[in-house]
């Protein structure tokens, strides 16, 4: 079986991606995202993880790479990390009672083999009516400063949620049912 690489520094991919019990490394991608690009989501998630999977395969062109990247989304509008806590607070305020969207992508490829793989998934998420100090008290916990959409599903933002639709661990941020699909076409069998 060729080395993997999970071509990312982000501690819930590298555990979801353990799940599969097969042996990688993780190599942090330092492709450039740009989230201002003018795509639809689901085909900016896809561009954002190829980018990042083919930035490491060409350091590594025996392996496959695999590259991922996720983001929310309300109402056509991205929505990125806070960084801070009025930003934070704006956009809870935004999410309060609606229906967003956390969109996954990932990308498989091997320059060996000249094989590059890439999908996205989206997730439904639906958001409690929040009070203004369920709103303070959470960003008090400093969890959505650095969240997309201001808020964790894996963590104590999921208190904030009626219902998911979807992958739950794609939200999350990889796909295993993805990943596992891909690498089908790769020759590797999971189970």
């Amino acid at each position: 079986m060729k080395e993997m690489i999970l071509a990312s520094k982000s501690p819930r991919r590298k555990e979801i991606f353990s799940k599969l019990k097969i042996p990688f490394k993780t190599i942090k991608s330092s492709f450039e995202e740009d989230m201002t690009l003018d795509m639809p989501p689901e085909k900016l998630v896809k561009f954002l993880s190829h980018g990042k999977a083919q930035e490491v395969a060409r350091k590594y062109p025996h392996h496959i790479v695999i590259g991922a990247d996720t983001f929310v989304v309300l109402k056509n509008e991205l929505l990125g990390k806070p960084r801070t806590p009025q930003i934070a607070k704006e956009m809870l305020k935004k999410i309060s009672g609606n229906v967003v969207e956390i969109i996954s992508g990932i990308t498989i490829t091997c320059h060996q083999n000249k094989k590059i793989v890439s999908k996205a998934t989206t997730t439904k998420i639906y958001i409690r009516k929040l009070s203004v100090s369920e709103i303070d008290n959470y960003i008090k916990t400093g969890e959505p400063l650095d969240k997309a959409g201001a808020f964790a599903i894996q963590e104590l933002g999921a208190t904030l949620i009626k219902k998911v639709e979807g992958d739950y661990l794609s939200a999350i941020g990889l796909s295993l049912f993805e990943t596992a699909k891909i690498l089908k076409e790769f020759d590797i069998e999971i189970l």
